[in-house]
């Protein structure tokens, strides 16, 4: 009777510990692997749906109803394009990497051609968030793929 009650009380501890680490996973507060500020409508994985995306950049930039219609016409484009070259066996992973990062750049382009000057600096800022975000999780030199040798970087002081 003792041991039951026992493992009985184990068991709800170890529920009880394991339960916070479960939800924490789910929530979207725990974003330590997300771009600061650059949700985009991209937690989860597959293509980014551009109707949140509009949402989202609607919410950062404060989009007019014209330029909203505008980007999501310009993210939709861009995901269809982006689900092609992903379908399209006959290139290599590098090159379709290559065409997704060549339409993505001229999706990004198409709509900072949309916002105004105060909406243009806010994307340039978020961009370059992006970017070091991306930079941060690759798991190797930036150029990694070009043959060159980056040297090391310097030790933390």
């Amino acid at each position: 009777m003792l041991k039951q009650c026992l493992l009985v009380l184990v068991a709800a501890g170890l529920i009880s510990i394991a339960a916070p680490f479960a939800a924490a996973q789910d929530s979207p507060s725990n974003d330590q692997q997300a771009p600061p500020s650059q949700d985009n409508g991209m937690r989860h994985h597959g293509p980014p749906d551009p109707a949140r995306r509009t949402q989202e950049l609607t919410r950062q930039l404060k989009l007019t109803s014209d330029q909203q219609t505008k980007v999501q016409d310009a993210l939709q484009s861009e995901r269809s394009q982006m689900e092609s070259v992903h379908q399209d066996t006959s290139l290599a992973p590098q090159d379709r990497y290559a065409k997704m990062m060549e339409i993505h750049k001229s999706t990004d382009a198409q709509i900072r051609t949309l916002l105004d000057s105060n909406q243009q600096k806010k994307w340039d800022e978020m961009q370059a968030k992006r970017e070091q975000w991306m930079q941060n999780r690759r798991p190797g030199p930036p150029d990694a793929g070009s043959g060159q040798q980056q040297p090391p970087p310097p030790p933390p002081q």
